[in-house]
């Protein structure tokens, strides 16, 4: 096989049939066909992020060796339709490549696996440097696969037939992935890893909404004073209102950029509003009314929000050597302690314990035993293997973290 990616063939096509499934009689024999394959269902699908409000799917695919690849627009169907689906797929082991991306908005069509098998995270757990669906497909495969509409609108309807083509791709690769992968699995005796992190991902649950968003908002730390705040929460509330009815994405009626700038220059009548250049967007004058009366409102309410807010859960580990010496002196202890272990058994850092878990652990510890840190690191999520990689090297670098000695000193 060719070890240089760009010499290697293109697959541009899916080499099964697949079905466009937008029809009751055509989802009944797809779930007839599935059945009656083998081996794991590959499983992805597409939304409209950055032209919807939603974050629902509006295609998704299935394949399972044996049968054809199924192109399911779930648009066309009602939840009651989805059953007999959704009841096979929870019976059946999915393959996924990067499935915290794809199984909330399945979620919303009530389909959950009891299995998961994500090449992605996989991948990450191998060492891989490059752990892309179309970088994989390389090592697995040796073809290039063809990534032309990721970025598309996939609430289009009639989809294109070369967007269909692209979708069906996206499946058609995935049980020779896994195959691939499963023997690099064993090669490096991951096995139990695999199955730890594989279980974990089952209870995934996407991180909650922030409390105040409009605090987000690119360039938010332009704005120096508790009125230009008013107004940008007032203008980002009414274009989040008017984004969630029409079902459109946010920055394409009016970019952060705009919202910012009125609440930076504060225009105090609807002409001046209107004048300005950079107020723009694709909804900046149709909904001209909507913008006026949010600014207004921003430019009269009494009670002003605060310049800043006190987020809850630790601090900015960045502020810990200047505020929180003792706990960044155990952070950068135990930080040793994950290097070492990524290099070890070749994994990211990230991926040897979330780094949220290690921050939590160094700043406010449960105590520096083996099993204190063990009990610690349990309750915060980590896994077993994570636990018996890190928890007596955690205790040592915990217990003996010294702060870093002043050279002026």
């Amino acid at each position: 096989m060719n070890d240089e990616p760009d010499l290697l063939p293109l697959l541009s096509a899916p080499r099964v049939e697949s079905v466009y499934v937008d029809d009751l009689d055509v989802l009944n024999a797809a779930v007839q066909d599935l059945l009656a394959a083998s081996g794991y269902l590959a499983v992805d699908a597409e939304r409209a992020s950055g032209f919807k409000y939603s974050q629902r799917a509006y295609l998704v695919q299935l394949y399972r060796t044996g049968s054809k690849i199924y192109l399911l627009d779930p648009i066309a169907f009602t939840d009651a339709e989805l059953t007999q689906l959704s009841e096979f797929m929870a019976d059946t082991p999915w393959i996924l490549h990067a499935a915290t991306q794809d199984l909330p908005c399945l979620a919303e069509l009530g389909l959950y696996p009891n299995e998961l098998f994500d090449t992605e995270l996989i991948s990450r757990l191998l060492g891989f440097e490059r752990v892309g669906l179309g970088a994989v497909c390389e090592l697995a495969l040796g073809v290039r696969l063809a990534k032309e509409h990721s970025a598309a609108d996939w609430s289009t309807r009639p989809l294109p037939a070369n967007w269909l083509n692209y979708a069906a791709l996206d499946v058609d690769v995935l049980p020779e992935m896994q195959k691939y992968l499963l023997a690099e699995i064993q090669a490096q005796g991951k096995e139990e890893i695999v199955a730890q992190e594989m279980k974990h991902l089952l209870r995934f649950q996407p991180k909650p909404a922030k409390t105040e968003r409009w605090r987000s908002m690119s360039n938010f730390h332009d704005l120096r004073e508790p009125r230009q705040l008013a107004v940008a929460k007032s203008m980002w509330e009414a274009r989040e209102q008017l984004a969630q009815k029409l079902d459109v994405s946010p920055g394409r009626l009016v970019p952060d950029s705009s919202i910012v700038h009125v609440a930076k220059t504060l225009p105090q009548t609807k002409s001046k509003l209107i004048g300005d250049k950079s107020f723009n967007g694709r909804a900046s004058r149709t909904y001209l009314d909507i913008w006026w009366q949010a600014l207004d409102s921003g430019l009269s309410v009494r009670e002003l929000p605060p310049m800043r807010i006190s987020v809850g859960g630790l601090p900015n580990h960045r502020n810990w050597p200047a505020k929180f010496p003792e706990a960044d002196a155990r952070l950068q202890a135990a930080k040793e302690v994950i290097a070492e272990a990524s290099k070890r058994l070749l994994i990211p850092t990230e991926n040897i314990l979330t780094p949220d878990y290690l921050r939590q652990l160094c700043f406010e510890p449960e105590g520096y035993s083996t099993v204190e840190i063990g009990n610690q690191l349990t309750q915060l999520g980590a896994r077993p293997w994570q636990i018996a990689e890190l928890a007596d090297e955690l205790s040592r670098a915990l217990s003996t973290a010294k702060l870093p000695v002043d050279p002026a000193l």
